[in-house]
């Protein structure tokens, strides 16, 4: 099988792992574009609870992502609240909202020299093809806490239990759900980050995307 020439780094795990902080730093150390696919569910689910409808309409969510411009999520502060993490969770179950964001996604990947792509299915589904690919995770008590320190520090007012119950209930869903669910691909590397700050994690990420590169000849 002939190599792949694009450096595509798939990363990905649950909520509050650490994801989307190590695939940013990716992108930034290997001078790659970097998607947060997570935002994009995370638009859908505030643009039909925007519109009036109810989280388990699924015409309302498919045409959200249809309708969905991709440019200015990451500026866009509506979509890192707990509320924006629960609908997103919501409407990734439904495999039209899926289908419907696929290609965008694909299309990103695809990109010359390679992308880093953070979500839930990159490497099984998005990007299976990416020579380098990380699962991510910590418990579950490591992940609400991570998630409760930054949303307090926000200002949100939420009980750290609550939080360590949404963590639970959308782990549930996430990898429960019948369209592509949050599963750790064949050939990811797992990254448990629960004893790690944030530059060892980094660090032992870099490592494995290193470990790909001589693997792969990129």
């Amino acid at each position: 099988m002939t190599p792949p020439r694009a450096l595509i780094i798939a990363v990905d795990g649950p909520a509050a792992s650490g994801k989307g902080t190590i695939a940013a730093r990716l992108a930034r150390t290997y001078g790659l574009p970097h998607l947060d696919t997570g935002l994009l569910y995370r638009a859908v689910g505030v643009k039909v609870l925007g519109d009036g409808h109810a989280l388990d309409d699924e015409a309302a969510a498919e045409a959200a992502a249809w309708s969905l411009v991709p440019a200015g999520l990451a500026e866009d502060e509506r979509l890192t609240t707990g509320e924006a993490g629960e609908a997103a969770s919501r409407v990734a179950g439904f495999a039209s909202v899926r289908a419907a964001l696929l290609e965008l996604q694909q299309a990103f990947a695809a990109q010359p020299g390679g992308a880093v792509l953070d979500g839930r299915d990159i490497g099984t589904v998005i990007a299976p093809q990416a020579p380098a690919k990380l699962f991510i995770t910590a418990t579950p008590e490591t992940r609400a806490t991570r998630r409760w320190k930054q949303l307090t520090a926000r200002g949100f007012d939420i009980a750290l239990e609550d939080m360590l119950a949404d963590i639970r209930v959308r782990d549930e869903r996430d990898a429960g759900r019948g369209a592509a669910p949050m599963v750790q691909a064949e050939d990811a590397v797992l990254l448990d980050t629960t004893d790690l700050d944030i530059e060892a994690a980094f660090d032992a990420a870099r490592r494995i995307v290193e470990a790909a590169r001589v693997r792969h000849g990129l």
